[in-house]
């Protein structure tokens, strides 16, 4: 149970208010705040307990298209093993549409495939880079090698011409 001001809630009365902040009343946290008396310090705790314990609990006052995607994953979770009879029953309660389910669904089951595919494609350019890192090492090893050859050839130059003077260019 929770203290307000002197008050304690039941659990029946907590999850009242927490009902008010599903589907299809999803109201706003700040307008049950205001109707209640209840801080929206409280409210916010209350739904963040209902979410860890898998419930959807939007409380924004906006319409589903507009919900987090926790929500609607979790929503997506409460139907995923539901038959036809028993999903129109629950969309009735809830106000929801079956089509509206079956979109966040299909998002949920190709998010997986969508990590693995892009996981695949970053591994492929993270090989190209590195032939890439290669091949440019390889590159920068021969103009180092040149850079020395032909540094090593001016120094020699100059010692022959210090030692035979400036006759040796002839």
């Amino acid at each position: 149970m929770t203290k307000q001001n002197g008050t304690r809630y039941t659990q029946e009365r907590k999850v009242e208010i927490i009902g008010r902040m599903m589907p299809p009343n999803n109201e706003a946290v700040a307008k049950i705040s205001k109707e209640e008396g209840i801080s929206e310090v409280t409210l916010y705790k209350w739904r963040k307990e209902a979410r860890v314990a898998g419930t959807a609990t939007p409380g924004n006052g906006q319409t589903s298209d507009k919900w987090n995607s926790q929500d609607k994953f979790l929503i997506v979770m409460e139907t995923f093993a539901m038959n036809e009879l028993e999903l129109a029953e629950y969309c009735r309660k809830k106000g929801l549409y079956r089509e509206q389910i079956e979109a966040w669904k299909s998002v949920c089951l190709q998010a997986n495939g969508q990590a693995f595919d892009q996981s695949k494609q970053l591994n492929v350019q993270l090989k190209e880079e590195q032939k890439r890192a290669k091949a440019l090492e390889k590159d920068l090893q021969k103009k180092e090698k040149a850079l020395a050859e032909a540094a090593a050839l001016l120094l020699l130059r100059k010692k022959a011409q210090a030692i035979w003077g400036d006759d040796a260019d002839e």
